[in-house]
């Protein structure tokens, strides 16, 4: 029995963390205290591989489509839409139907759908016996010859061509918070931009420069955070489709080289735009993204100018981390992960492998000494959106192994797998039907769940929030008594409620990072 030093995360004086997994016959156990014949808890223990839970993820996304949705069987959407701050005059269409929506809204950001094309790539790229094939490109039943994993990667691709329609041209965002008119279904959506309900929506011009419509001003310096991502996920597109659709990726190698190369003319970060409310995507960062498109294109291409243009951007972005940091603002340090260091490794020197094993081992280094000031170890600071955070430190351990061989922050990997799937105060998984028959997400922040009462199973919610953040949040009401208020605390906080969409709202980029995760586990014991 430990005692509890760290104040702020219950109303409890001891703690003790009871180990299972020495135990290897499954059944169900009963926890009792010595001496007292009252049963404290019952745990069933099941012995085998992880199930192959990527699958239910790439399920969620599939939910998230625009266009045609596999879930509604309908069309949403399909006057996307009207151009804002490029070289046409205002209100020029353009067609960028398709893509996702973000999350339980019904916007779309390239600055968050190519980060999350690019780690569903990543993920068939490393685990590629992980995935299977039952749906077809449609997000139908039926197997169409391939892995559900890069169906839903195209889906992704096919939506950044029509984003980046020609050379030198690229959109980043369509539609804004005008969105938020109350729950809808997407084919029946009555937002208006001004050309009438469920119509044309606008598509912003990456130009580089701050933008709104409104009273809320992005901040922008460049493009390179979008270009740069965008850039890789279309490299990796190039190398893994010529297996499939030599067609596709030769479009896809090109649209690689010019999104390359208008990062370069303009380095620097455009962030989300919004219209009448202060909340937007902050991303400040971008070297890490051009690092990333470098040498992903000298994989492709074997150019060299290609990695010399990674090395130089490897060592700009260097340990550049919310690792660092005790808070940040929304999305600041996107994508969270500094996937660049692991792409370039392969094609560096020994001398500057050392260097980027030792910025990856820097980040969790400062994570690590975090995790002391917890009960359930846990290293990642909790501002909005803390399971993405939670899911970058894992990924960044994984491939910081696959790097290096070293596994000291292994059981630190852990622990925070765990906190998500349900080791934390709340004793809740943080994915939507993960694990079945255990504690999840269900009365979650989506306009489908609340107006259909559909579970869709697999999509990884915001997560706990600290409470001083949490109470400044406007527009956030309850709808039900909470049902974790005895395992509250006034540190963090989570709900289970479709009114706090600080907490309990999917998001498409956070469950797309975390199918590499669940595809490493799939099938390990």
């Amino acid at each position: 029995m430990k005692k509890i030093k760290q104040k702020g995360w219950g109303d409890y004086n001891f703690a003790q963390i009871i180990d299972l997994e020495k135990l290897q016959t499954p059944g169900t156990y009963q926890l009792r205290i010595l001496g007292n014949k009252k049963i404290l808890a019952s745990v069933t223990i099941q012995v085998g591989s992880y199930p192959s839970w990527q699958e239910e993820l790439l399920g969620f996304m599939r939910q998230q489509r625009c266009g045609y949705n596999p879930l509604l069987d309908q069309t949403c959407h399909r006057q996307d839409g009207r151009t804002f701050y490029g070289p046409w005059p205002d209100s020029t269409y353009t067609d960028v139907s398709g893509g996702w929506h973000d999350a339980g809204d019904q916007l779309k950001y390239l600055l968050t759908s190519s980060n999350a094309t690019a780690r569903l790539l990543m993920a068939y790229d490393l685990e590629p016996g992980s995935f299977s094939d039952r749906f077809n490109a449609w997000g139908q039943p039926g197997p169409n010859g391939l892995p559900d994993v890069l169906d839903e990667a195209r889906w992704g691709l096919e939506w950044i061509h029509k984003m980046h329609p020609a050379p030198g041209r690229l959109y980043h965002q369509v539609a804004d918070d005008r969105d938020h008119v109350g729950w809808k279904l997407p084919q029946d959506d009555p937002s208006d931009y001004g050309w009438g309900r469920n119509s044309y929506r606008p598509v912003y011009f990456a130009n580089g420069q701050p933008q709104g419509l409104g009273k809320f001003k992005s901040k922008a310096t460049g493009i390179a955070n979008l270009a740069g991502r965008s850039a890789a996920a279309m490299a990796m597109g190039a190398r893994i489709f010529e297996a499939f659709d030599p067609a596709f990726a030769q479009r896809c190698r090109q649209a690689a080289i010019d999104l390359y190369r208008m990062g370069k003319q303009k380095e620097g970060y455009q962030q989300g735009n919004s219209y009448g409310a202060p909340y937007r995507y902050t991303e400040v960062t971008w070297a890490d993204d051009m690092e990333w498109g470098a040498a992903e294109l000298f994989r492709l291409t074997k150019d060299r100018t290609y990695l010399e243009d990674a090395l130089h951007y490897a060592e700009m972005a260097n340990t550049v981390s919310w690792m660092m940091k005790d808070s940040a603002t929304h999305y600041q340090y996107y994508p969270f992960t500094n996937i660049g260091h692991f792409s370039l490794y392969p094609w560096a020197d020994d001398d500057f492998r050392v260097k980027l094993a030792g910025w990856y081992r820097t980040g969790i280094e400062h994570c690590a000494r975090r995790a002391e000031n917890n009960i359930y170890g846990i290293g990642i600071p909790f501002i909005w959106c803390s399971n993405n955070l939670v899911t970058a430190l894992i990924t960044q351990i994984l491939l910081y192994e696959k790097m290096t061989g070293d596994y000291q922050y292994h059981r630190l990997m852990t622990r925070h797998r765990d906190w998500l799937l349900g080791k934390n105060p709340w004793g809740t998984s943080m994915f939507t039907g993960i694990p079945r028959n255990a504690t999840y997400p269900v009365e979650v922040h989506t306009s489908i769940y609340v107006l259909t009462r559909k579970e869709v199973r697999g999509g990884l919610v915001d997560g706990p929030i600290w409470q001083t953040i949490h109470r400044k949040l406007t527009g956030l009401t309850l709808t039900h008594e909470d049902e974790f208020k005895d395992f509250q605390n006034n540190y963090i906080v989570y709900h289970d409620d479709i009114g706090d969409f600080s907490t309990n709202e999917p998001t498409m980029d956070g469950t797309a990072d975390a199918v590499f995760m669940m595809a490493f586990f799939s099938g390990r014991h």
